[in-house]
């Protein structure tokens, strides 16, 4: 097959790509307020669309495998979280951490859990929290949208200090895990509605 440019920008990356650098990443922390859930959502500096894996099951017959597909497994889910000086993000996280295992005590601490306010211990708790990131366009618009279901901080990781390190803002990893993610159309709401499946 001839070379041939004009058939790539038929073909190919017809809408210019999309960007890396146009998302954003909505998450209600069960133990804050409204204006860290805000907040995330300008410093959450880095993400990732969740994976899709499906375990792989090797059946023996006469010496040879055969490969058949196992149970779907969803990997934890990863984001870069700048630090300002007011630590209002790296708290909540804290907290919420806290509430899952205390740090002097080693109990779980019932939380705020549901929208009618009552005070849910064990699962529920600490759970009952729902992540969203979404994949925008260079015009603006949503085009993709992964509903990450019952996420909760499984890994904190350290903020680096050094006199060394200038021109720089402090920023810390955090590992969420979660039970599964759903893929949205942009069109049927967020979080107010149930993702709809492909």
């Amino acid at each position: 097959m001839a070379f041939s440019i004009q058939g790539f920008k038929s073909n190919g990356l017809v809408g210019g790509g999309a960007r890396p650098t146009l998302f954003e990443v909505i998450l209600n922390m069960p133990v804050t307020g409204a204006d860290v859930a805000d907040k995330f959502r300008f410093v959450c500096s880095a993400s990732q669309l969740p994976a899709m894996t499906s375990g792989v099951i090797e059946v023996g017959y006469f010496g040879r495998k055969t490969k058949i597909a196992g149970d779907t497994v969803f990997a934890d889910w990863t984001v870069n979280v700048m630090n300002d000086e007011d630590f209002l993000i790296r708290d909540a996280l804290e907290k919420w951490k806290n509430t899952i295992n205390t740090l002097e005590t080693n109990i779980r601490v019932p939380i705020q859990g549901n929208s009618q306010g009552q005070i849910q211990g064990g699962i529920e708790g600490y759970k009952n929290v729902d992540a969203l990131v979404l994949q925008y366009g260079k015009a603006g618009d949503i085009l993709r949208s992964y509903k990450m279901i019952s996420v909760w901080p499984s890994n904190i990781e350290a903020i680096n200090l050094d006199w060394e390190r200038t021109n720089a803002v402090e920023t810390f990893a955090v590992t969420f895990a979660y039970d599964y993610w759903l893929p949205g159309d942009p069109d049927e709401g967020l979080f107010g509605q149930e993702a709809v499946p492909l």
